[in-house]
């Protein structure tokens, strides 16, 4: 029997490493995508049993040159990809408007944004030619609503992930294609090291943690194909 497969970017850590290893301890085979090749090693070697299901896959998913080697890659070892969820995102502390520079807006928009897009023009077609796949966008509340502590730069990546989703399923429904955009409040990650004041450990104790995002991930993956789960917003209680 034919295992499914995902690929997930932003697998070296937070909320997509969180993914990765549920849907191992699913079963599913799972491409682990990220920056850091020894973060994902370390990743890899300390799942224990789980080591078998997740393949590293070092890649800067902002770099087309990049993804299409991924891609090839992939679909070489797995021959197809039953799901896309693209967790990788990125931030700086100099954020705002009056020190925001032009580089760091176009490092954030190429990760979160043009990353999101390349991996979706990767792996997209083979799931329509398929007439089945679902490719989840982790976004983030800011992607509904501009709060001051994200940023422009991220709040505009969002909203542009959020578009994205949509358009996905505004245009591949037909083809048997599903999308979700899940939009998560605060979230106990690493990105929280790079606001310009880093929340204190009782103030991160109050937040979503990473596994209880990958469960709206799931959530959206294990529903039978002829229903949708287009939006999830999830936040601390």
């Amino acid at each position: 029997m034919h295992k499914n497969t995902a690929v997930v970017t932003g697998a070296g850590s937070g909320v997509g490493k969180a993914v990765a290893l549920l849907l191992a301890r699913k079963g599913w085979l799972v491409a682990c995508v990220g920056r850091r090749a020894g973060t994902l090693q370390e990743m890899v070697h300390a799942s224990g049993d789980l080591a078998a299901n997740l393949l590293p896959c070092p890649c800067d998913v902002a770099q087309p040159e990049e993804v299409e080697k991924l891609k090839l890659r992939v679909l070489g070892l797995f021959e197809r990809v039953d799901a896309l969820v693209n967790a990788a995102g990125t931030n700086v502390p100099k954020r705002n408007l009056a020190e925001l520079t032009f580089g760091n807006y176009q490092h954030i928009i190429e990760t979160n944004l043009t990353g999101a897009y390349l991996c979706i023009q990767a792996f997209l077609p083979q799931m329509r030619q398929r007439h089945a796949g679902t490719i989840v966008n982790v976004v983030s509340d800011a992607g509904l609503l501009a709060n001051a502590k994200a940023g422009p730069a991220y709040v505009a990546s969002k909203f542009g992930l959020t578009g994205l989703t949509q358009s996905i399923n505004c245009e591949e429904r037909q083809n048997g294609v599903r999308a979700c955009g899940i939009f998560p409040g605060d979230i106990d990650t690493p990105l929280l090291e790079k606001r310009p004041t880093p929340p204190a450990a009782d103030a991160r104790a109050r937040m979503l943690q990473p596994e209880d995002v990958a469960e709206c991930v799931w959530l959206a993956l294990s529903l039978p194909p002829r229903a949708v789960v287009e939006e999830i917003l999830v936040r601390p209680r």
